[in-house]
Formats: C-alpha cells, structure tokens, sequence
C-alpha cells in the first residue's frame, strides 16, 4: 500500500518492562506490524523488550529512573515527539496516563487496579511503592483523560470503577479481556469437586510474586489454623516464593516458616509451575488487587476448584468456572474453613454465572484496533 495513505500509529509503552503488561504490549505490535493499512511507531525504553519486524523504534533509556523521569517524559518529551512527526492518527499510550501529544485520536490502556485497593498501614512497612503507586495513579488517571476517545480495560469491573473514578463516560471505555491459552497438562473433570483425589495428600496451591498486596499472609495463617486442627500431614500449602526476596517475603517466613503444612517453594519455572497446576487439590488466590488475575485462569480448565478472594477481580475471572468459592480477603479462619472442606471431601462449591459483557468490547486486538482507529 502506497505509504501516504497507510495511517500513522504511535504506540507510547516508555515504563513497560516485565510481566503481563509487557506481553499485553507484545501482543499489540504484533498485531500493529500484521496490518499493511498502518505504518507504527513504538516509543520505549528498550526495543529489544518487544522487537517486532515492520515497526520503527524510538528508546527513551532514562525513562525508567524514576517516577519524575517518567512523568516528564510523558508530559514534555512525548509532546515534543509527537510535533516532530506531524499528527499521527492514532497514539495509543500502553500504560495507565494520558501523554499530553499531538494526534488525531488518543487512547489509553489502563493495566493498575491499585486505586480500587484497600490500603492497610502494613503495606507502608512492607513496600511503600505499592500504596504510594495505587495513591499516584487515582490522580494519573484523571490527568488529561479527556484528551482521550477511548480507555481500555480488561474487566467489566474496572470499567465501571474507572468511569467513577474518572468522570470518563463508560460507554467511551472498551473491555478487552487478554488472551489467556492454557498449555497446562490438564484433564477435565467430570462432575462433583473436580480433581481431589483421596488416595493423594490433598494440596493448596498459590502461584504469586512476593508483593505485598498479594496477601500470602490471609492463606498462610489459615493453614497454621488448619494445621492446629488437622495435624501436618493432613494437607500441604505450596507457595511459589522462597521466604527470601524481600522484606515482606522474609517476615512471611519467620512468622509462618515453622508451620510444616507450608511449602515455601520458591520461583518455579514455567514447566514445573504446570506440574503443580496438574498436582494440585485446588488453587487459593487471595489476592487483593489484580487487574485479571492469570493463575486463575490457567488454573480454571482442570474443573477442580477455586477458592478466591471475595472481589470483583476474581469473580469476573473466574467466570464459567465449574466449581468455586469465595472467601473475605482479610478473613483467615472462613479461608480455613472452606479448605477443610475440600480436605474432608464435602466442599459443595458452585459454578460461577458467566460475566455478560456490554459494549464496547473487544474479543481481541484486531477488533480492539478497529474500534480505536474508528
């Protein structure tokens, strides 16, 4: 296609790095880079990160310093970007704030559920960038979010909360949920609370980084309690965190280290975390902020059961779920209770009802891309 007519694409990702954001991101370019309609750019602090071929490539280094690096890279250098190259018709920003540029239609993909997370002083000891980000972001959210046609989030939930917290109209934001392909080395269940096995010792499972809003602390005393009352080889609770990585890791470990029911198992590769997947009684995810959640949903296909946090996260999740229950984040003895029950073989846990999604919705990038470029 004669490149005069192809549509001018920015993609701004500067502070993305690891994790799901950084596959989020990887996933838009490379869907980006397929169409010949579009001529894209990526502006990032390492192209290496998420090099795709048919994309050009501007690295801003220095951006990942700090806070105030990247702020002013968003709010000044990205300005004077942007006049350089004329304007685009399209500037997706990847990463939660509204760059002041100069382009035809802004969007902005939200990825952090911390301004909708209950704060404890605790956090402030453990990590104080966490509670200082989720305070950050409730303001980096609103700044400049009417620049935008479109914000992108990936759970009926965060849409509504956003448009609440934004003042944003929620039909002007999209849900795109992320694709999740489970290569676990699962059999699906047939009826009844799949997957426990009687002739195996029954096993909790939680796969989790050692941040403090993770909130390893509700399921590691509710097996201390367990334990009190079942004996130590009654079950096993195996945490995918050494108990050295930090200071929160470090006090989960003094205060739950001596408990024998836990397994504190330490980072796992991808091939033994699948290993678990498919030994695993059921998988506990009390966490108390995700934006998705994606243990639970590489967990879901076994059919055996969920046990999870009591929050709007884990419920849209988890949707279609055969067999699951909810339980008070911060309340140890119910999470207890409810792994007794899949210990004893009497856990009667529910189907969860299908999220019914309004629009706009994106079932993936193509049609998400087609809705922001109009």
């Amino acid at each position: 296609m004669d490149g005069t007519s192809r549509k001018s694409v920015v993609v701004s990702a500067v502070n993305i790095r690891k994790g799901g954001t950084l596959t989020v991101l990887r996933d838009c370019l490379a869907c980006l880079s397929r169409r010949d309609d579009l001529k894209v750019t990526a502006i990032v602090h390492n192209a290496d990160l998420c090099r795709v071929e048919g994309v050009r490539y501007i690295e801003i280094p220095w951006s990942v310093k700090s806070w105030a690096h990247r702020l002013w890279c968003e709010y000044v250098t990205l300005r004077g970007i942007s006049r350089k190259m004329g304007v685009p018709d399209l500037w997706l920003s990847m990463h939660d704030t509204t760059p002041r540029v100069h382009a035809a239609r802004q969007a902005v993909y939200c990825h952090t559920a911390f301004p909708f997370m209950k704060i404890k002083a605790q956090d402030f000891r453990f990590d104080a960038k966490i509670p200082l980000f989720a305070l950050f972001t409730k303001y980096a959210y609103r700044a400049f979010v009417r620049r935008n046609s479109f914000l992108i989030v990936q759970q009926e939930w965060f849409r509504k909360g956003l448009s609440s917290l934004t003042g944003f109209p929620e039909d002007k934001i999209i849900v795109a949920p992320p694709a999740v392909i489970s290569s676990a080395p699962f059999v699906i269940s047939s009826g009844g609370v799949a997957g426990v096995e009687k002739s195996k010792r029954i096993s909790f499972l939680y796969p989790s980084t050692p941040d403090c809003h993770k909130n390893f602390e509700t399921l590691c005393e509710a097996s201390a309690l367990l334990e009190k009352k079942l004996g130590p080889g009654a079950f096993r609770t195996v945490l995918t965190i050494s108990g050295e990585e930090n200071r929160y890791s470090r006090w989960l470990k003094s205060r739950w280290g001596g408990i024998e029911s836990i397994s504190f198992k330490g980072f796992l590769p991808k091939e033994e975390l699948l290993r678990l997947y498919g030994e695993a009684s059921a998988l506990v995810f009390p966490s108390r902020s995700e934006t998705w959640g994606l243990p639970i949903s590489e967990f879901l296909p076994s059919g055996k059961p969920l046990i999870l946090a009591d929050l709007p996260y884990a419920h849209e999740t988890a949707s279609g779920a055969p067999a699951a229950a909810f339980f008070n984040p911060d309340n140890a003895q119910e999470l207890a209770g409810l792994m007794e029950k899949v210990v004893a073989g009497t856990a009667a846990f529910s189907p969860v009802a299908e999220v019914e999604h309004s629009e706009p919705f994106a079932r993936d990038w193509d049609s998400l891309l087609n809705i922001l470029l109009g």
